[in-house]
């Protein structure tokens, strides 16, 4: 009798504790989700409705006029020639930047530790190093470089930068992820004859699907959200979406028209999200992938 009475009470406790949890849970979401609601509705609103005040209300009569205003309207300087041109600099950015950052990575991790060499620590950790300069500490040395390749104020200028500054992360990701792959399958495809590329196209490559799903977000996160680089390093026409994003709230003449900032926000706002959406699940297993050696 005592035993069933004390399985009711546990029973109980743990539901209780499940319902605090997921109200917690809930909560905290709500309150994480409560800015991009308001750039939702700000966006869909009138200006006169806006005017109104309640930024949590729905939109009396949803327009989606401010969305076109700012993909087709938006404003660089003095010039208006549309939110999306500076969205597809972002998207000829970070396309090549985060192929040729994530496979230059593979091939330095895939060195650093199946052909290993004198002074490879060395080498990982000046690479490991280069993770932590601040960007300011950059902006300089890189623009002379810039200038002396001919580059300056392009888009290929920043997929360089990029490919630069992300080369030590992609390299630490696939260096601790290649660390827990069997050396033995290496030295049997050696002994098979498979030379350096073979074996990275034919056996490393194939097996990195967690890793590359890692590389790609965190690369593409960082290079589509830079605002620092974007700016110090392009101009006019070359800019990236942060940019003419910054430009377009900051050269607001006359009426501040804030449903057209918020709709041009949520347009740089959404490759990101649809980014995190289809392959966020898979981010944090491929970190834990190569955590543990074996």
């Amino acid at each position: 009798m005592s035993g069933a009475v004390h399985e009711t009470v546990s029973g109980g406790s743990a539901k209780t504790a499940r319902i605090v949890i997921y109200g917690l849970l809930l909560l905290l979401a709500a309150i994480y989700l409560l800015p991009l609601y308001v750039m939702l509705t700000t966006s869909l609103k009138s200006l006169d409705e806006i005017r109104g005040g309640d930024m949590l209300s729905l939109p009396a009569s949803p327009s989606i006029a401010a969305w076109t205003k700012a993909w087709g309207e938006a404003c660089i300087g003095v010039t208006c020639t549309g939110i999306k041109g500076y969205f597809w600099n972002s998207i000829k950015m970070v396309v090549p930047a985060v192929i040729i950052s994530t496979l230059l990575g593979a091939l330095n991790g895939y060195v650093l530790t199946k052909w290993r060499f004198p002074g490879h620590k060395i080498v990982f950790g000046m690479m490991l190093f280069a993770c932590f300069i601040p960007f300011q500490a950059v902006l300089i040395p890189m623009a002379r470089m810039l200038g002396m390749m001919g580059i300056a104020n392009t888009t290929t200028g920043l997929v360089f930068v990029h490919v630069i500054y992300g080369l030590g992360f992609t390299t630490l990701f696939f260096r601790n992820y290649y660390e827990a792959f069997p050396d033995e399958l290496i030295k049997a495809a050696m002994m098979d004859g498979a030379g350096f590329f073979r074996i990275f196209w034919r056996i490393l490559l194939p097996t990195s699907g967690p890793i590359i799903v890692v590389t790609v977000i965190y690369q593409f996160t960082n290079i589509w959200n830079d605002f620092l680089f974007g700016v110090s390093f392009s101009s006019g026409g070359s800019s990236p979406m942060t940019v003419a994003l910054n430009n377009l709230v900051a050269s607001s003449t006359g009426v501040k028209e804030y449903n057209v900032d918020m709709a041009a926000a949520v347009f740089a706002a959404l490759p990101t999200l649809f980014v995190y959406i289809v392959a966020g699940r898979y981010f944090v297993r491929g970190l834990m992938a190569g955590a543990v050696k074996g």
